[in-house]
């Protein structure tokens, strides 16, 4: 199901300028409270990695390594989404700390920060739900899409969905290597050489730390420490893979065409990233652990300022769009997780369209979504 708003060229630009006006006084707004925050989620991410290597040196009774465990996963999650993520957005790059320097900056996962800040910062950002230009649609190996051409290759959808949530942090590591265009013969494979070299100097460091030198620390606790920390990553795989999804993918989200989406003004880049993400609702701690992309629609419109303004905002955001007439898309964790499940099963197969139109970001017509 769709419907049409109807909004003219003046009233996408007088948008426009109300949303700039919403990010500049944030901006004016910067200072020690948001410094003191930052400085405070690092304090708890390492007191949690510090708390959970130590529970591991008493693996061998079970509470103390499912504390071990949780408290990792904690830590983990905390610098790959609170930490890692906004400050390589350059969220805190005003703060003139070479610590929380979005060029400096590498975070506790596989996948390089340089590569990463290619494929989301520019690829994904720039391009937002663009059939053909951001490849997060699908991730190169799922459909996720209605327009995204129907192949055999489908049938395995909710296979693929499951493999790359449990593989998260690889699956984004090689999202940069652009597989599929290998497979089709747009890119030399030639060409992965620098990137792959980079991936495995990262990875290495990476499965060293977890898999071999934090193991060997703990002695004869060797193999509950190693099954702690892959227990850790997975959680964090996990929780990653169901956050950002959520914010992409269920139903009522918008995807454009290049054509649609050619020479846009700044109003209409805007209405793209209001009309192509959707929010989760939760309280306070929720928002943390999920690096406050739970407002993925205000992150989208305002990826450079930083995450925990997002809440503060969104109100604001909420009733422009109720202003215009425009869809808020947004819920709590279950519904839109259960959304986002149910279109990886039903474009597994090719009648699992609902004929939902993409809209037209460029006219005064805009076709939209509308959540089931």
């Amino acid at each position: 199901m769709s419907k049409t708003v109807t909004l003219t060229d003046q009233q996408v630009d007088q948008l426009g300028r109300e949303l700039d006006a919403i990010k500049q006084r944030v901006v004016d707004d910067l200072g020690a409270t948001d410094r003191d925050y930052i400085y405070d989620v690092v304090k708890w991410q390492r007191g949690f990695e510090v708390a959970g290597r130590a529970s591991l040196f008493l693996g061998f009774l079970p509470p103390f390594w499912l504390g071990g465990v949780a408290a990792l996963s904690l830590s983990k999650i905390l610098d790959n989404m609170e930490i890692g993520h906004n400050v390589m957005h350059g969220q805190y790059d005003w703060m003139r700390d070479p610590a929380m320097n979005s060029k400096m900056f590498e975070w506790d996962t596989v996948c390089p920060a340089e590569q990463w800040k290619h494929s989301h910062n520019y690829m994904h950002h720039t391009y937002t739900n663009i059939l053909g230009k951001d490849r997060d649609i699908g991730y190169g190996i799922l459909r996720m899409e209605e327009a995204q051409k129907w192949n055999p290759y489908y049938l395995g959808n909710p296979v693929w969905a499951f493999l790359l949530m449990t593989l998260f942090q690889w699956g984004v590591m090689a999202h940069d290597l652009e597989i599929e265009r290998i497979v089709t013969g747009e890119k030399d494979i030639r060409e992965l050489k620098p990137l792959v070299l980079q991936q495995w100097r990262k990875a290495g460091r990476q499965v060293l730390k977890d898999y071999v030198l934090f193991p060997a620390l703990s002695g004869p606790l060797f193999l509950p420490t190693l099954a702690a920390n892959a227990t850790a990553n997975l959680v964090r795989n996990i929780w990653s893979f169901s956050i950002i999804f959520c914010g992409h993918f269920p139903t009522g989200v918008a995807t454009f065409t290049e054509e649609e989406t050619a020479n846009e003004t700044r109003g209409q880049w805007y209405l793209r990233q209001m009309m192509g993400s959707a929010n989760i609702t939760g309280g306070p701690l929720f928002h943390i652990m999920s690096g406050n992309l739970s407002h993925q629609i205000e992150h989208h419109l305002f990826p450079d300022i930083p995450a925990r303004r997002y809440p503060q905002i969104a109100p604001e955001v909420q009733a422009l769009c109720e202003k215009y007439g425009l869809p808020y898309n947004s819920g709590g964790l279950t519904k839109q997780l259960g959304s986002v499940w149910g279109k990886i099963f039903r474009l597994a197969v090719p009648f699992g369209s609902r004929g939902v139109s993409a809209p037209a970001a460029k006219v005064a017509q805009i076709k939209v979504p509308v959540a089931a």
